[in-house]
């Protein structure tokens, strides 16, 4: 036991980029780096609460992927509040960088196949980006500071409809997870063409300006029903699903959640009223002062209520 721990330990220094301590606080700022699903690395910034490990582990991500190294650096240093709350409450935690989306490449690619070729392995498909977090959560469970049985998911966005692609193809890995503001239209297969809102040029949609704020609107626009029966039946674990009262979307975050009670008793809902999307993740000033209003504060509480109750 004591030489696995140590061969752990080496392996990590070994992928360890650097650290950074950040203003105010003793727990510094691990970057580190994961072995994608084909080989390639992807970045995480890794931080670990004071006491006695193994400690839980919520993987923290937002939006859309891209941007590497240094969108992640400027994510932790800006929104450090969220993990500031998870550490206090006794929780590691990384914010992560993956790929870049692919349009529809979910849909249209179905699960990844693995076999070999002259010695080597051979995909049926490149990785998507929710597989960026699962290489990340497979590195941090050889962590022998983290539990790998306690592996939690915070996501916002796009990133929020990432964990239940996550869970469609990856079951285990996960305790519990929690989607803020889901922007679940390709997990929905909701047909969008007929939106007046939506350009499509060259292949790729053109989303930012979609409004589907009621849930019969968003229902209505399902086109393959079975598949998304199928696609939730895998969902494994207890999901918190949180909306934001005016979004343009917030029909879209109710049926993700809709759907999902229809299959587990355990699903949750809450949603509060806030001008800010992705308010979960206040952001500090140039001071790097936290600027957080009391419902910003109530829902990261009740996160941490519902991850302690996992």
């Amino acid at each position: 036991m004591q030489s696995f721990a140590l061969t752990a330990i080496i392996y990590y220094v070994a992928l360890k980029l650097f650290s950074e301590k950040l203003p105010g606080s003793d727990l510094p700022v691990e970057y580190m780096l994961a072995e994608t699903l084909d080989g390639l690395y992807a970045p995480y910034a890794l931080r670990i609460p004071a006491g006695d490990g193994p400690h839980p582990f919520v993987l923290v991500a937002y939006g859309n992927g891209g941007g590497g190294l240094e969108w992640l650096q400027d994510r932790v240093r800006r929104f450090r509040y969220v993990t500031d709350v998870l550490t206090e409450a006794g929780y590691a935690c990384a914010w992560t960088r993956y790929r870049t989306e692919v349009e529809l490449g979910y849909n249209t690619g179905g699960p990844l196949l693995v076999e070999s070729r002259q010695g080597m392995e051979l995909m049926n498909r490149a990785p998507l980006e929710f597989e960026d977090e699962v290489a990340v959560l497979r590195d941090v469970s050889k962590n022998p500071r983290i539990d790998a049985s306690r592996l939690f998911h915070l996501g916002v966005s796009h990133a929020a409809e990432m964990l239940f692609k996550l869970l469609s193809q990856y079951p285990g890995l996960l305790r519990a997870g929690v989607a803020a503001e889901p922007a679940s239209h390709e997990l929905l297969t909701l047909g969008l063409d007929e939106e007046p809102t939506v350009a499509c040029h060259d292949g790729l949609r053109q989303l930012d300006s979609l409004n589907i704020r009621s849930v019969e609107h968003a229902r209505a626009r399902i086109t393959d029903p079975d598949e998304v029966s199928a696609r939730l039946d895998s969902v494994d674990i207890p999901v918190l699903i949180i909306g934001r009262d005016q979004d343009e979307l917030q029909g879209i975050f109710r049926l993700n959640f809709d759907l999902l009670a229809e299959k587990r008793t355990d699903a949750e809902w809450r949603t509060w009223n806030h001008e800010i999307h992705g308010y979960i993740y206040p952001e500090s000033n140039a001071d790097g002062a936290p600027r957080v209003d009391e419902t910003q504060r109530e829902a990261l509480a009740s996160i941490v209520d519902f991850l302690d109750r996992h």
